[in-house]
């Protein structure tokens, strides 16, 4: 697989009126649905979250990688399509590319690593624009501040990170995504990096997406409720 991957983040909102239909027509949506998940599989990498109750905005959040655009694209539609995916609305979509940073030489283990190895319990996803003065300065400057930021950043080994691309493809020009156990040492890093020089070339970081990881028939039964 080329180190150059697309990222799709993924929140759907579920129409509360498909909660009244009858048992039987939930639980073939469901199945339905869930068939065209195993499909969407075999095309890409995805993990499934729950937000339910979380954001108002969405109940699930889907994160994906693939080789080609195209792949998500056929599989967004294939899930639009089947079951439940019929009574699901799009909230917010992103997508960006895996990259090569110009701001370090080698990632750790602790950076791109979001679709390798043990999920974590949480994942936090949210889009990312600088501002034009940044862009402006030299390449010597930026990359000190950089340091800083990233200083930080290591000093929080339990919290994953992802740097997805989005410019030129999406109306954001970054992905953020970190994945952690806790919470508590999230936030600690992000109050941190509020203090260093990098926040001062940021103009927007909202909205930021909480989701559980669940197996993604889990979520659909949370939604569903009883359906015998």
């Amino acid at each position: 697989m080329s180190d150059e991957r697309f990222v799709h983040a993924w929140l759907l909102r579920l129409e509360p009126a498909w909660r009244r239909r009858s048992g039987e027509e939930r639980r073939t949506d469901l199945d339905a649905f869930c068939a065209a998940a195993a499909r969407t599989e075999q095309r890409l990498m995805q993990h499934a979250y729950s937000t339910i109750g979380l954001r108002a905005e969405g109940d699930i959040l889907l994160w994906q990688m693939s080789e080609a655009l195209e792949q998500i694209e056929e599989s967004a539609a294939d899930l639009l399509a089947a079951g439940i995916g019929r009574w699901l609305t799009p909230s917010l979509s992103m997508v960006g590319l895996t990259r090569a940073s110009q701001y370090v030489k080698r990632a750790s283990r602790q950076e791109q690593s979001l679709f390798a190895g043990e999920r974590s319990r949480y994942l936090v996803v949210y889009p990312f624009v600088k501002s034009i003065e940044w862009y402006l300065t030299t390449p010597e400057e930026r990359q000190a501040v950089m340091k800083g930021h990233m200083r930080v950043g290591h000093r929080y080994p339990q919290v994953r990170q992802l740097l997805a691309y989005s410019f030129g493809l999406d109306d954001q020009e970054f992905i953020v995504a970190y994945e952690t156990d806790d919470l508590a040492a999230f936030q600690d890093l992000v109050r941190e990096l509020r203090e260093t020089e990098s926040r001062r070339s940021t103009v927007r970081d909202t909205p930021i997406v909480v989701g559980i990881h669940r197996p993604l028939g889990e979520i659909l039964s949370m939604l569903s409720g009883p359906v015998a």
